[in-house]
Protein backbone atom coordinates (compact mmCIF):
# COMPACT_ATOMS: atom_id res chain seq x y z
CA UNK A 1 0.00 0.00 0.00
CA UNK A 2 1.23 3.49 -0.82
CA UNK A 3 -1.31 5.63 1.04
CA UNK A 4 -3.62 5.12 4.00
CA UNK A 5 -5.24 6.81 6.96
CA UNK A 6 -4.77 6.20 10.65
CA UNK A 7 -5.72 7.65 13.98
CA UNK A 8 -2.89 8.37 16.38
CA UNK A 9 -3.79 5.70 18.94
CA UNK A 10 -3.62 2.69 16.62
CA UNK A 11 -0.62 4.30 14.89
CA UNK A 12 1.31 4.31 18.17
CA UNK A 13 0.36 0.68 18.81
CA UNK A 14 1.35 -0.34 15.28
CA UNK A 15 4.75 1.34 15.55
CA UNK A 16 5.36 -0.42 18.86
CA UNK A 17 4.22 -3.77 17.50
CA UNK A 18 1.36 -4.04 19.98
CA UNK A 19 -1.57 -3.59 17.58
CA UNK A 20 -3.94 -6.53 18.22
CA UNK A 21 -4.42 -6.99 14.46
CA UNK A 22 -0.72 -7.79 13.98
CA UNK A 23 0.85 -8.44 17.39
CA UNK A 24 4.63 -8.34 17.36
CA UNK A 25 4.85 -6.67 13.92
CA UNK A 26 6.34 -3.19 14.11
CA UNK A 27 4.88 -1.20 11.21
CA UNK A 28 7.73 1.26 10.83
CA UNK A 29 7.49 1.99 7.10
CA UNK A 30 4.43 4.23 7.40
CA UNK A 31 5.09 7.97 7.55
CA UNK A 32 2.87 10.92 8.42
CA UNK A 33 1.70 12.91 5.41
CA UNK A 34 -0.92 15.47 6.46
CA UNK A 35 -3.69 16.01 9.05
CA UNK A 36 -7.17 14.98 8.03
CA UNK A 37 -9.69 15.48 10.81
CA UNK A 38 -10.49 14.65 14.36
CA UNK A 39 -12.29 11.37 14.92
CA UNK A 40 -14.91 12.05 17.60
CA UNK A 41 -16.23 9.27 19.80
CA UNK A 42 -20.02 9.48 20.02
CA UNK A 43 -22.83 7.30 21.30
CA UNK A 44 -26.25 6.86 19.67
CA UNK A 45 -29.37 5.01 20.82
CA UNK A 46 -32.99 4.96 19.73
CA UNK A 47 -35.12 7.53 21.60
CA UNK A 48 -37.55 4.71 22.38
CA UNK A 49 -34.85 2.91 24.38
CA UNK A 50 -34.93 5.54 27.11
CA UNK A 51 -31.11 5.68 27.06
CA UNK A 52 -30.19 9.36 27.43
CA UNK A 53 -26.81 9.12 29.16
CA UNK A 54 -23.89 6.73 29.60
CA UNK A 55 -25.24 5.91 33.05
CA UNK A 56 -28.54 4.83 31.47
CA UNK A 57 -26.90 2.04 29.45
CA UNK A 58 -28.10 -1.18 31.13
CA UNK A 59 -25.84 -4.06 32.10
CA UNK A 60 -25.48 -6.48 29.20
CA UNK A 61 -26.43 -3.90 26.57
CA UNK A 62 -25.61 -4.95 23.01
CA UNK A 63 -23.22 -2.29 21.73
CA UNK A 64 -22.01 -2.04 18.14
CA UNK A 65 -18.40 -0.83 18.01
CA UNK A 66 -17.84 -0.71 14.25
CA UNK A 67 -15.54 -2.85 12.11
CA UNK A 68 -13.27 -5.25 13.99
CA UNK A 69 -9.85 -3.73 14.58
CA UNK A 70 -10.99 -0.19 13.77
CA UNK A 71 -10.22 2.82 15.95
CA UNK A 72 -13.69 2.56 17.43
CA UNK A 73 -13.39 -1.17 18.14
CA UNK A 74 -9.90 -0.72 19.58
CA UNK A 75 -10.67 2.11 22.00
CA UNK A 76 -14.41 2.49 22.60
CA UNK A 77 -14.85 -0.83 24.47
CA UNK A 78 -12.01 0.17 26.79
CA UNK A 79 -13.59 3.59 27.31
CA UNK A 80 -16.93 2.02 28.17
CA UNK A 81 -15.24 -0.30 30.64
CA UNK A 82 -13.43 2.69 32.16
CA UNK A 83 -16.85 4.29 32.70
CA UNK A 84 -18.24 1.13 34.32
CA UNK A 85 -20.48 0.01 31.45
CA UNK A 86 -21.03 -3.76 31.14
CA UNK A 87 -21.91 -4.81 27.60
CA UNK A 88 -22.01 -7.41 24.85
CA UNK A 89 -19.59 -6.47 22.09
CA UNK A 90 -20.79 -6.48 18.48
CA UNK A 91 -18.93 -5.60 15.27
CA UNK A 92 -19.90 -4.63 11.74
CA UNK A 93 -19.96 -1.82 9.20
CA UNK A 94 -21.57 1.40 10.37
CA UNK A 95 -24.55 1.27 8.02
CA UNK A 96 -25.18 -2.36 8.96
CA UNK A 97 -25.02 -1.54 12.66
CA UNK A 98 -27.40 1.36 12.10
CA UNK A 99 -29.89 -1.07 10.57
CA UNK A 100 -29.46 -3.46 13.50
CA UNK A 101 -30.10 -0.62 15.96
CA UNK A 102 -33.28 0.33 14.15
CA UNK A 103 -34.40 -3.32 14.08
CA UNK A 104 -33.86 -3.74 17.82
CA UNK A 105 -30.89 -6.09 17.47
CA UNK A 106 -28.58 -3.56 19.16
CA UNK A 107 -29.16 -1.24 22.09
CA UNK A 108 -26.41 1.29 21.40
CA UNK A 109 -23.90 2.17 18.69
CA UNK A 110 -20.56 3.62 19.80
CA UNK A 111 -19.16 5.53 16.83
CA UNK A 112 -15.63 6.73 16.21
CA UNK A 113 -15.85 8.50 12.87
CA UNK A 114 -15.76 11.92 11.28
CA UNK A 115 -18.98 13.83 11.87
CA UNK A 116 -21.59 13.90 10.61
CA UNK A 117 -21.57 10.09 10.55
CA UNK A 118 -23.70 9.12 7.52
CA UNK A 119 -25.28 6.22 9.43
CA UNK A 120 -26.51 8.59 12.16
CA UNK A 121 -27.82 11.10 9.62
CA UNK A 122 -29.71 8.27 7.93
CA UNK A 123 -31.15 7.07 11.24
CA UNK A 124 -32.40 10.58 12.00
CA UNK A 125 -34.43 10.54 8.81
CA UNK A 126 -36.02 7.20 9.63
CA UNK A 127 -36.60 7.33 13.40
CA UNK A 128 -36.04 9.32 16.60
CA UNK A 129 -32.58 8.92 18.11
CA UNK A 130 -30.67 10.14 21.14
CA UNK A 131 -27.12 11.37 20.55
CA UNK A 132 -25.57 10.88 23.96
CA UNK A 133 -22.86 13.18 25.23
CA UNK A 134 -20.33 12.52 27.97
CA UNK A 135 -20.66 14.35 31.27
CA UNK A 136 -17.73 16.60 32.22
CA UNK A 137 -16.59 13.94 34.69
CA UNK A 138 -16.82 11.15 32.10
CA UNK A 139 -14.94 13.24 29.53
CA UNK A 140 -12.15 14.02 32.02
CA UNK A 141 -11.86 10.37 33.05
CA UNK A 142 -11.50 9.21 29.44
CA UNK A 143 -8.98 11.93 28.60
CA UNK A 144 -6.85 10.87 31.54
CA UNK A 145 -6.87 7.21 30.50
CA UNK A 146 -6.57 7.42 26.69
CA UNK A 147 -4.71 9.42 23.98
CA UNK A 148 -7.70 11.64 23.18
CA UNK A 149 -8.58 15.31 23.49
CA UNK A 150 -11.73 17.25 24.30
CA UNK A 151 -14.15 17.68 21.41
CA UNK A 152 -17.53 19.32 20.95
CA UNK A 153 -19.99 18.04 18.34
CA UNK A 154 -21.62 21.22 17.04
CA UNK A 155 -25.37 21.51 17.35
CA UNK A 156 -25.85 21.92 13.60
CA UNK A 157 -24.07 18.60 12.90
CA UNK A 158 -27.30 16.65 13.35
CA UNK A 159 -30.95 17.68 13.30
CA UNK A 160 -31.44 15.79 16.58
CA UNK A 161 -29.02 18.01 18.50
CA UNK A 162 -30.40 21.16 20.11
CA UNK A 163 -27.09 22.11 21.71
CA UNK A 164 -23.42 21.11 21.29
CA UNK A 165 -22.59 17.63 22.58
CA UNK A 166 -19.54 16.99 24.76
CA UNK A 167 -17.23 14.32 23.38
CA UNK A 168 -13.59 13.31 22.92
CA UNK A 169 -11.63 12.83 19.72
CA UNK A 170 -8.49 11.33 18.26
CA UNK A 171 -6.62 12.92 15.35
CA UNK A 172 -6.64 11.17 11.97
CA UNK A 173 -3.69 11.58 9.58
CA UNK A 174 -3.12 10.47 6.03
CA UNK A 175 -0.02 8.30 5.86
CA UNK A 176 2.34 7.37 3.08
CA UNK A 177 4.73 4.52 2.45
CA UNK A 178 8.04 5.96 3.63
CA UNK A 179 9.75 4.80 0.43
CA UNK A 180 7.66 6.99 -1.88
CA UNK A 181 9.67 9.71 -3.70
CA UNK A 182 9.97 12.99 -1.80
CA UNK A 183 8.88 15.10 -4.78
CA UNK A 184 5.73 13.02 -5.30
CA UNK A 185 4.60 13.22 -1.68
CA UNK A 186 5.37 16.96 -1.63
CA UNK A 187 3.10 17.41 -4.67
CA UNK A 188 0.27 15.37 -3.11
CA UNK A 189 0.42 17.35 0.13
CA UNK A 190 0.43 20.59 -1.85
CA UNK A 191 -2.66 19.51 -3.81
CA UNK A 192 -4.68 18.63 -0.69
CA UNK A 193 -3.54 21.48 1.54
CA UNK A 194 -4.08 24.14 -1.15
CA UNK A 195 -7.82 23.65 -1.78
CA UNK A 196 -9.65 23.24 1.53
CA UNK A 197 -12.88 24.68 0.12
CA UNK A 198 -13.10 21.85 -2.38
CA UNK A 199 -12.26 19.34 0.35
CA UNK A 200 -15.12 20.64 2.50
CA UNK A 201 -17.41 20.33 -0.49
CA UNK A 202 -16.79 16.58 -0.33
CA UNK A 203 -17.12 16.20 3.46
CA UNK A 204 -17.57 18.77 6.20
CA UNK A 205 -15.00 16.99 8.38
CA UNK A 206 -12.36 18.48 6.06
CA UNK A 207 -12.80 21.75 7.97
CA UNK A 208 -9.90 20.42 10.07
CA UNK A 209 -7.74 19.44 7.07
CA UNK A 210 -5.63 22.56 7.48
CA UNK A 211 -1.86 23.18 7.34
CA UNK A 212 -1.75 24.57 10.88
CA UNK A 213 -2.82 21.20 12.27
CA UNK A 214 0.49 19.62 11.31
CA UNK A 215 1.47 19.74 14.99
CA UNK A 216 -1.23 17.22 15.95
CA UNK A 217 1.12 14.42 14.87
CA UNK A 218 2.89 13.50 18.07
CA UNK A 219 3.43 9.84 17.20
CA UNK A 220 4.74 9.14 13.68
CA UNK A 221 7.85 9.97 11.71
CA UNK A 222 7.19 12.44 8.91
CA UNK A 223 7.69 11.58 5.26
CA UNK A 224 10.51 13.84 4.00
CA UNK A 225 8.31 15.25 1.22
CA UNK A 226 5.53 16.11 3.64
CA UNK A 227 7.91 17.62 6.19
CA UNK A 228 9.43 19.81 3.48
CA UNK A 229 6.00 21.13 2.45
CA UNK A 230 4.92 22.01 6.02
CA UNK A 231 8.26 23.66 6.81
CA UNK A 232 8.14 25.76 3.63
CA UNK A 233 4.43 26.59 3.59
CA UNK A 234 3.09 26.33 7.13
CA UNK A 235 6.02 27.51 9.22
CA UNK A 236 6.30 24.05 10.76
CA UNK A 237 9.15 23.42 13.15
CA UNK A 238 9.73 19.72 12.58
CA UNK A 239 12.90 18.38 14.24
CA UNK A 240 15.26 16.45 11.97
CA UNK A 241 14.95 13.37 14.18
CA UNK A 242 11.20 13.29 13.48
CA UNK A 243 11.71 13.06 9.71
CA UNK A 244 12.13 9.59 8.20
CA UNK A 245 15.51 8.73 6.73
CA UNK A 246 17.13 5.45 5.86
Amino acid sequence: AQFGMTTMGPAAESLAGTNPIAPGLQMTNACAMFPMYQTPFSVTALASSGIESIADIPDGARIGFGPAGSTSDTYFPRMMEELGVKFERRNGGWSDLGGQLQDGLLDVIAFAAGVPVPAVSQLEVQTDVNIIEFTEEEQAKIMEAFPVSAFEIKADTYTTLEAPARSVSMWNFTIANCDLPESFVYAVVDTVMSDNERMQGIHRAAASTLPENWDKNKVMMWHPGAAKWFVENAGADIPADKIFSK
